[in-house]
């Protein structure tokens, strides 16, 4: 039959001798035929002209024993314990930050004279203050690392090298200079801030809040061109921690760039273009592991620039032998706190080269 040896709930009572006769091994009692994996057809079934005589039962179902089931309910019990306490009770240092708008400050520096101008970039560089300046990414360099009080070397030094990456993809990447690409430097951005992001360029203003020119630094490109993709630049890196689980570091460089008119072609006369960036910017723990930062403050002073002229959106800079014309920024209310907060400086003369 395929069923054990003995019957599953043991020897059938009153079985004479003890169940010891010489029927013993074709005898079975119901609970054995219950058990059996073969069960044969019935003699209704069979004139069905099935092949086999047989068919096989499925083994009886037996449910989990007290101990298994108890395993079972306790694991079950802890598993939700810390899905609970991970949802309502994050740990510092995955909670998420709440949304910050940085402050973006542009303000224009207009020359006191023509802007000077030269055929050769290099010979406005060597006779101008960036005569000294390192040459790209290289210009900016990181400090000794430390660590902190709660953070390691290796986040002090993630911090630094993300700080480093926005100033590269945001002042130094052609694209996103004359070519209008914002994506570089939108995907080192905390999510927080894609929205204020999206909503200065998509609706630019000096409001100190979208503006473009403060989150990157990009020409009108149908007014100018870059003559040198080799920007000058020099500046400081330095990180501190603010609290016990955030981490500041600030940035402060000075970047020139050698420009001529859109279009005019290698023989046309070149400018020098200087633009200091002042940005803070903040980091927590998972910001760090994300390779992304939350911007907190951007001061920009640029020039040659008329003040006339609107720097929110696009840097419009004068060029070699132009001068700014009479006339400022539109008034400004000081009294109103969501207004505008245009400004506008002197170019001293000792930041011109002298070809």
């Amino acid at each position: 039959m395929g069923g054990p040896a003995e019957p599953p709930e043991g020897t059938p009572a009153g079985t004479p001798g003890g169940g010891e006769d010489e029927y013993r091994s074709v005898v079975f009692d119901e609970s054995f035929v219950r058990a059996a994996r073969l069960q044969e057809y019935s003699a209704y079934e069979r004139l069905a002209d099935r092949a086999p005589a047989v068919r096989r039962r499925r083994p009886l179902r037996r449910g989990l024993s007290w101990p298994a089931l108890i395993l079972v309910m306790l694991i079950t019990v802890a598993f939700g314990t810390a899905l609970y306490k991970s949802v309502h009770h994050p740990s510092p240092q995955s909670a998420r930050r709440a949304p910050e708008q940085p402050r973006l400050t542009v303000i224009p520096l207009a020359p006191q004279s023509a802007v000077p101008g030269a055929a050769d970039p290099e010979a406005l560089y060597a006779h101008s203050p960036a005569a000294q300046f390192r040459v790209g990414a290289k210009g900016i360099t990181l400090p000794a690392v430390r660590r902190t009080a709660h953070f390691s070397e290796d986040q002090v030094y993630a911090a630094l090298v993300i700080a480093k990456d926005y100033l590269v993809e945001s002042s130094l990447d052609p694209a996103v200079l004359t070519g209008g690409a914002t994506r570089p430097v939108r995907f080192l951005l905390a999510p927080e801030q894609l929205g204020q992001f999206d909503r200065s360029f998509a609706h630019p203003a000096a409001d100190g809040r979208h503006t473009p020119t403060g989150w990157l630094v990009r020409f009108d490109p149908a007014r100018v061109e870059l003559a040198d993709r080799r920007v000058r630049v020099q500046g400081t890196l330095k990180a501190e921690e603010t609290g016990s689980g955030t981490l500041e570091v600030t940035a402060d460089h000075t970047l020139a760039y050698a420009l001529r008119p859109t279009g005019a072609g290698a023989k046309a006369p070149v400018s020098l273009f200087t633009v200091r960036r002042r940005m803070t910017f903040r980091f927590v723990r998972d910001d760090l592991r994300l390779h992304q930062a939350e911007l907190v403050a951007s001061a920009v002073q640029a020039g040659p620039l008329a003040c006339a002229e609107d720097s929110a959106d696009r840097l419009r800079p004068l060029l070699a032998g132009q001068r700014a014309k009479a006339g400022g920024p539109a008034g400004t209310d000081l009294y109103a706190t969501e207004g505008a907060t245009a400004l506008c400086g002197t170019l001293a003369g000792a930041a011109q080269p002298k070809p």
